[in-house]
């Protein structure tokens, strides 16, 4: 199976509008819950795919047993979460249907104790014993450790597995330092880490400081992967209209399915590119279309970009 941590879990709550405007009230014409988080996102659109994957990290209060119940219903995806006493964060976008564009508001999450994160730990390790991958995704709760991640990516690293880290700030910095096999930060988070806005020595910089691959979302023009094998570009055959949200986790899922199934760089690359232009094209935020995957995977090709 693949592990995937949401140490910050989340209950994402959708509304839809004709059209957003500032300083006025607004009706709203659809309302959709999903069990988020990054990893979470990640692990649902794994299932979708026939992978079988286990989810772990933090629920509490109501919101967190709301997104029990509804990860409960995500097909190949196993609960691992590990009980909190905060309340598990909600988020909310608002999609102004006239445009696509979507407006986020993020709560912080729980404060997590010390008990609370020594228990995570002992699950943790526990998991690792029947995984085939690993899967770090996402902001930290408050009260755990800013090198969390760092401490996750050695302990599967000790265990053997391959680890992906997708997180940003201090969390990623501390987290490249621990030499994990893939980041994928999207052009921002890869600056803030490098210091550097283009991101082909970017991405070099960040493979400087321990991590051995570097996957970086690029917004509509696609993937750049850094790798030891090689580095390439891939990107949709067209623009697609939609809410971008849950894209890169998408990108992340398709990275950790191709890894597992054993395919080669390249053909990492463009699965990932088509699960995440076929999430930016789904209705809802956080799933992806399968009519758009099936058919513009074809389509895309991983191009080498020569090494400077």
């Amino acid at each position: 199976m693949i592990l995937t941590v949401t140490l910050n879990t989340a209950l994402d709550v959708t509304h839809r509008v004709p059209r957003m405007l500032p300083h006025t009230s607004h009706r709203v014409t659809g309302v959709t819950e999903r069990a988020g988080g990054k990893g979470l996102n990640v692990a649902r659109v794994l299932g979708a795919l026939g992978e079988e994957v286990t989810a772990t990290g933090f629920a509490g209060g109501r919101a967190g047993q709301t997104v029990r119940e509804l990860l409960a219903g995500a097909p190949g995806v196993t609960d691992a979460l590990v009980p909190c006493e905060g309340t598990t964060r909600r988020t909310l976008a608002v999609v102004d249907e006239s445009t696509g564009d979507t407006t986020q508001f993020n709560e912080p999450g729980p404060l997590i104790s010390a008990a609370e994160w020594a228990a995570f730990l002992e699950r943790y390790a526990e998991l690792l014993t029947g995984a085939r991958a690993v899967a770090l995704c996402g902001s930290l709760p408050p009260g755990v450790p800013v090198g969390a991640y760092a401490a996750l990516v050695r302990a599967a690293r000790a265990a053997g597995l391959p680890v992906l880290l997708d997180t940003s700030g201090e969390a990623l910095r501390r987290g490249v330092a621990a030499r994990p096999d893939i980041i994928k930060p999207n052009a921002a988070e890869l600056a803030e880490l490098t210091g550097a806005r283009d991101p082909f020595p970017a991405t070099r910089d960040a493979r400087r400081r321990g991590a051995q691959a570097v996957v970086t979302s690029l917004g509509p023009a696609g993937l750049l992967a850094a790798t030891p094998e090689g580095t390439w570009e891939a990107a949709p055959p067209r623009p697609l209209r939609g809410n971008p949200t849950g894209a890169g986790d998408s990108a992340v899922a398709g990275l950790l399915s191709a890894l597992t199934r054993g395919l080669d760089w390249p053909e990492r690359l463009v699965r990932a590119v088509a699960l995440s232009a076929a999430t930016v094209h789904a209705p809802t935020a956080g799933d992806f279309d399968p009519h758009t995957y099936e058919e513009i995977a074809p389509q895309i090709r991983a191009v080498p970009v020569p090494a400077p």
